[in-house]
């Protein structure tokens, strides 16, 4: 470069004097405003009165807490009141457990009870129907006695199946009589009725009462060997027996006499069916 070259300044530039006169009034002219705005205001400014309070943060937090408050309140109210719904329901399961449970037990007493009503009805019927067993030692002595010197010639008019039935009852008198007994040591009426015609293949009801239909009825005066005596009515009888011949039968009678055989006036049978 050379030594003559012109080097710009680094100093700022002088305002000219025209600007710094402009500014000068502008400020002038300012402060003369305000001067004659204080001199125009009230000797004496009035003291302030009121005041305005502002709103603070704390109004909306305290509306928030209480809003908070009642939900809570509402869902305590909530599970208390399920809890005291879910503690009624547990006490009537409770209750209807334990009803259903004693109606359960009187139910079964009940049928107990009824049970042994029927087996001591059943026992006084055959107590009623056996006058005969109130007689004298001696005198029941003597029936058995003419009932064994018959028993062989009525035995000898069965022939057949009939004759096979007749032995078989005959071979049981003396066994024990027990209330729904089939042997082969003690029985019930009905129990060896049914046993005994089982040894010729036919197969008979359990009861008396379906006995003393298993058949045709037939008369008292026409009594064969084999048929079936039955007391009481016919589908309602109480008590049956076998016809063994010679006017005797063989029944299971009672707890009392088991399992003999006697004449027909002992205990007289209200009718008869035949079987065989």
């Amino acid at each position: 470069m050379s030594h003559t070259a012109h080097i710009p300044s680094h100093r700022k530039p002088r305002r000219s004097a025209s600007k710094t006169a402009l500014r000068a009034g502008v400020a002038g002219g300012v402060l003369s405003t305000i001067a004659v705005a204080g001199a125009a205001g009230p000797a004496q400014a009035e003291p302030v009165t009121q005041t305005i309070e502002m709103p603070t943060i704390t109004a909306g937090l305290s509306t928030s807490v209480a809003a908070s408050a009642q939900a809570t309140q509402a869902v305590a109210l909530d599970l208390e009141t399920q809890a005291t719904e879910d503690a009624a329901a547990a006490t009537a399961a409770k209750t209807a457990k334990k009803a259903k449970a004693e109606a359960v037990r009187k139910a079964e007493a009940r049928k107990k009870a009824e049970a042994a009503a029927e087996a001591k009805a059943q026992e006084a019927a055959e107590r009623a129907s056996r006058s005969a067993e109130r007689t004298t030692l001696s005198a029941s002595t003597g029936s058995s006695d003419s009932a064994s010197s018959s028993s062989s010639s009525s035995s000898s008019s069965a022939t057949g199946s009939a004759a096979s039935v007749v032995a078989f009852a005959q071979s049981q008198v003396g066994d024990a009589y027990v209330s729904g007994g089939t042997g082969p040591n003690s029985w019930d009426c009905s129990g060896l009725v049914q046993a005994a015609f089982r040894t010729v293949g036919v197969d008979l009801p359990r009861v008396s009462q379906s006995q003393s239909t298993a058949g045709t009825q037939v008369s008292l005066d026409n009594l064969q060997p084999g048929d079936i005596l039955y007391w009481g009515g016919a589908g309602s009888a109480y008590h049956v027996g076998i016809y063994v011949g010679g006017g005797q039968f063989v029944g299971a009678q009672n707890s009392s006499t088991g399992v003999v055989q006697k004449s027909l006036d002992y205990d007289p049978p209200s009718g008869a069916v035949r079987v065989l």
